[in-house]
């Protein structure tokens, strides 16, 4: 059977700006932002840093140009940074915080859970006192929700201790939190609940929130001074930058409607485990489902119009605002239908 409608959960970053979103973008107040700095990117920006218990942001154009800007501000050439395996900086960046911030990575394996890493091997890699010809250790590189790790989240308490044996180690720290907005729901605390103590953090707004480009850095006064510069140099400049700051700013009323996402994915990991697959429950949005063959996976899913993306040792669907419950149960019907095209071994 050929299905002509496909139900796309590969990420959700295939969301779309809806009706509402764009008659925002289309009657944004706009200015040259890299002269004047635009009106209603100024607005996002106060925003977006009073959410998240910041002096202030940066609106820039992907979250991998949030991280790197922070890496150069951070790191002097050769320095190390620590991240727990499989981080986006590390997996998904190109390299960009070698190549561009000159930064030697650390993978820190996860101790403490999926995604997660403990106090101790902070320490033990932030020790200062190795050898003047061993690497310097200057930051740690936190990720919340971890990505690869099926969108684990890091609770408060969790992420207290870690900056504070970072701090302890002098190190700076900084939060990847792409999906940061995902981890607040499922906890059910504000965003600031998650950025104590850390000097910077990245959040996404055209993932599950629904814009169609763009994340803010944000951290000290003094750090977006110097991070504008950063952005500059890295061609991240906008101009009339509040079309897209509006539709950010629609955005951030929509954090709660993350949590239809994470019932979502709940359903679908229940569903697919119903039909044999071996599926771990998610935290979030991230359904992990671990099967023999990536490829055969796929491919099957491919035939029966239902789209995922590879993971090392399975496939990996995320939900989202364009997929609603309807579409995750036509999904597991098809799947079904199919008689389960890679159930696990």
């Amino acid at each position: 059977m050929t299905y002509t409608r496909r139900i796309d959960l590969r990420s959700d970053t295939v969301t779309q700006p809806d009706e509402t979103m764009r008659v925002a973008m289309s009657s944004a107040q706009v200015g040259d932002d890299v002269l004047d700095h635009d009106p209603t990117m100024r607005r996002l920006e106060e925003e977006t840093a009073a959410r998240l218990g910041m002096a202030a942001a940066l609106w820039v154009p992907s979250g991998t140009m949030g991280n790197v800007i922070a890496m150069v501000v951070h790191l002097r050439r050769g320095d190390r940074f620590l991240a727990p395996r499989a981080a986006h900086v590390l997996e998904a960046e190109l390299g960009s915080s070698a190549w561009l911030a000159g930064g030697m990575p650390q993978p820190l394996e996860w101790t403490a859970g999926p995604g997660r890493i403990n106090p101790e091997d902070v320490r033990a890699y932030a020790s200062q006192s190795s050898p003047y010809y061993a690497l310097t250790t200057r930051l740690l590189c936190l990720e919340n929700t971890h990505n690869f790790a099926g969108g684990s989240v890091t609770p408060p308490d969790e992420h207290a201790r870690l900056v504070s044996a970072a701090r302890e180690a002098g190190l700076l720290v900084h939060l990847d939190g792409a999906r940061l907005w995902n981890a607040s729901v499922a906890l059910g605390v504000p965003p600031a609940a998650l950025t104590v103590g850390v000097d910077t953090v990245q959040v996404c707004l055209s993932k599950g929130l629904g814009a169609p480009v763009g994340s803010l850095v944000a951290g000290s006064r003094s750090f977006v001074t110097e991070a504008r510069r950063v952005r500059k140099m890295l061609g991240g400049g906008v101009r009339q930058g509040g079309i897209l700051a509006a539709a950010g700013l629609v955005a951030l009323e929509r954090i709660d409607d993350l949590a239809l996402d994470h019932a979502n994915a709940a359903r679908l990991a229940e569903g697919l485990a119903e039909l044999g697959w071996e599926v771990g429950k998610p935290e979030t949005n991230i359904v992990i489902a671990a099967v023999p063959d990536t490829a055969a996976a796929l491919d099957g899913l491919d035939r029966v119009g239902v789209l995922a993306t590879a993971v090392p040792g399975g496939v990996r669907f995320v939900t989202h605002r364009d997929a609603p419950e309807a579409d995750i149960t036509e999904a597991l019907r098809r799947i079904s239908a199919a008689r389960s095209p890679a159930p696990a071994a």
